[in-house]
């Protein structure tokens, strides 16, 4: 049968875990985390007042340097970060063709076709992209892989996202000593 004319038929696979060989690593690309709106704006908020409090101590216990900021704009914290997904083939003990994406980077060395390999998958929000790997147990090299994909949290830092948590300890503590004082 001419495979051009009449391809063969990807499903993607419905079971949480699926045992098989690879079949084909499909060149990777990058897709991009969205970073929701309210999320970003109370951790700027709460970042915000942090730096407030830190500017006007260093303004009473000395004169400002003068240096640049280096905080990223909006525009950069609103994009999100990106990740490398790589679509992967895979072929199970009854010969159906499934079809899974592999989120974040693994060695190059990793996977190679004809490896038997059990991968655990999770469905994806959007129903038309195929289940995504949480883990890979390359059962021809005993690795057990897993790849890591960046969060909202690892984007925006952990110098903005202390920031902001100091941010909610002053606000609290303000607001605790207006109740206790009024």
């Amino acid at each position: 049968m001419d495979r051009e004319l009449f391809p063969e038929r990807v499903v993607h696979p419905r079971a949480r875990i699926v045992t098989g060989r690879v079949s084909r690593l499909n060149p990777g690309y990058a897709r991009e985390i969205k970073v929701g709106q309210p999320v970003l704006m109370a951790v700027l908020a709460a970042a915000g007042v942090a730096q407030m409090t830190a500017l006007l101590v260093k303004s009473v216990l000395q004169a400002g340097t003068g240096r640049a900021s280096t905080r990223r704009r909006w525009k950069q914290l609103r994009k999100g970060p990106e990740f490398l997904v790589t679509p992967l083939r895979m072929r199970d003990g009854d010969g159906v063709l499934h079809e899974i994406e592999i989120h974040g980077h693994l060695p190059q060395s990793a996977l190679e076709p004809a490896d038997h390999i059990q991968v655990t998958v999770r469905r994806q929000k959007d129903s038309d992209l195929p289940p995504r790997v949480e883990r890979i147990v390359n059962l021809t090299t005993g690795q057990l892989l897993t790849p890591r994909i960046p969060t909202v949290w690892s984007h925006l830092g952990p110098a903005l996202v202390l920031q902001a948590i100091l941010g909610l300890l002053l606000v609290g503590g303000v607001a605790a000593c207006t109740i206790t004082i009024g």
